[in-house]
């Protein structure tokens, strides 16, 4: 049965969640400017449904990745305070793929983004 007030808090976590990555991950914070940017231009510019979807998609990974990214350097800073090779490395994995997610986002918005862009300038 659907527990209406465990669902609030659930959602009410998630959304605190959220609000700490913006005050706290410098990167985050970037990358929500960077998507409320796309946003805007995605509702100016003669764009379809689908390639709506696809930029609304391409930032929802992003986020999302850049959210686990840094779950992952907190709780190894939490598991293993002091500096390790290998904890290093760890890290450097999850950054690395967000930077992944990150540069096909942007060719992403390249590709649907430039042309719509030149078509409103008359280019």
């Amino acid at each position: 049965m659907l527990n209406l007030k465990e669902l609030k808090i659930s959602f009410q976590v998630a959304f605190k969640g959220i609000g700490v990555a913006m005050k706290e991950e410098q990167t985050f914070t970037i990358q929500v400017l960077i998507g409320a940017l796309v946003l805007i231009l995605m509702y100016w510019l003669p764009l379809n449904n689908i390639e709506r979807a696809i930029l609304i998609l391409a930032m929802i990974l992003v986020w999302s990745l850049e959210l686990i990214n840094s779950q992952i350097e907190r709780a190894l800073d939490v598991l293993h305070p002091d500096f390790h090779h290998k904890v290093g490395r760890i890290k450097d994995m999850a950054a690395g793929a967000v930077l992944i997610v990150s540069i096909g986002s942007i060719f992403i918005g390249i590709l649907i983004l430039l042309p719509a862009i030149l078509e409103v300038l008359k280019f």
